[in-house]
């Protein structure tokens, strides 16, 4: 493409998608390349999203990009390969060669979830195998659940299920934890797991590393949250180890110590559900708007 773009978004997740409708409506010419790999494609519903609770994350991204297209926006399939500044604009590449160049740009990758390395759990990942009480807590409520986590998750799963497991595979836990595992009736075994079991697409329980299994229809993890940096390391933003994972760094809506680079969604704020992703994707497309026009 010839034309000097306003912005280009990278990522069509919540964050993009909102944040390419905010430039859109101020009538700023943008471009949302999304590769098509979304961090929520196994759940089965989005949830904690108001008026939209249970929508498929498909029909939901689905519906992003017709509002994007109803004010002008334009959405690209492919992956960025490369961008970098150029002088006073942007210049990025896509990976079938596609060059785009652009006054903004907003990044919003989204994040890669890293599992624990235990047999069998990846591939129930988004049914069987959870993290998130509050995405996924109420649609496994009263099942028997192990929790392969942090305590903090354990207690938080215990709220939705009288039947918990915390399986510590080398977590130390203190007189306090074990106390308040006590009081809430949370079952702990130190031996450390050696696989998750299953029958079809079902999982049936956890195996320990001496062989017995601990029948579990859920499994709650804690994950390594990795903001997905692939094809922006050209832009020279700064990334920040966290607590269970690794951002870039950013400030108010959005914003970065690059000039002309904001960031929007779980590729800076890792814990954030959709509806929040997407809330911090409106203000950053907002701000470029002004910082455009300033």
């Amino acid at each position: 493409m010839d034309e000097l773009l306003d912005a280009v978004v990278v990522g069509g997740g919540a964050a993009g998608l909102n944040g390419a409708v905010m430039l859109a409506r101020s009538r700023r010419s943008v471009v949302v390349v999304d590769g098509g790999a979304p961090r929520n494609a196994p759940a089965g519903g989005v949830h904690g999203l108001l008026g939209l609770d249970g929508i498929p994350p498909a029909e939901l991204l689905a519906r992003g990009r017709d509002e994007v297209r109803r004010y002008g926006g334009r959405i690209v399939h492919g992956e960025v390969t490369g961008a970098e500044p150029a002088g006073d604009v942007f210049a990025l590449t896509l990976s079938d060669g596609t060059a785009l160049r652009a006054k903004r740009v907003l990044v919003a990758t989204g994040l890669r979830d890293v599992l624990p390395d235990v047999e069998g759990l990846a591939g129930h990942w988004g049914r069987g195998v959870v993290h998130c009480p509050y995405c996924h807590g109420w649609e496994v409520r009263d099942e028997p659940v192990g929790v392969l986590g942090s305590p903090h998750h354990a207690l938080l799963f215990r709220q939705l299920t009288d039947d918990l497991v915390f399986f510590a595979h080398g977590t130390e836990l203190d007189d306090d934890t074990r106390a308040k595992f006590a009081g809430r009736g949370i079952r702990v075994v130190e031996t450390p797991v050696a696989a998750v079991e299953s029958a079809g697409d079902a999982i049936t329980g956890v195996r320990l590393a001496g062989g017995e299994v601990v029948p579990r229809r859920v499994i709650a993890v804690a994950t390594t949250m990795i903001a997905r940096t692939e094809g922006v390391e050209g832009l020279g933003l700064p990334l920040e180890d966290v607590p269970h994972g690794r951002r870039f760094v950013s400030g108010p809506a959005g914003t970065t110590p690059v000039k002309g680079v904001w960031v929007a969604g779980n590729a800076t704020d890792l814990t954030a559900q959709v509806g929040a992703s997407a809330a911090a994707g409106a203000l950053a497309g907002a701000r470029i708007n002004a910082d455009l026009l300033a």
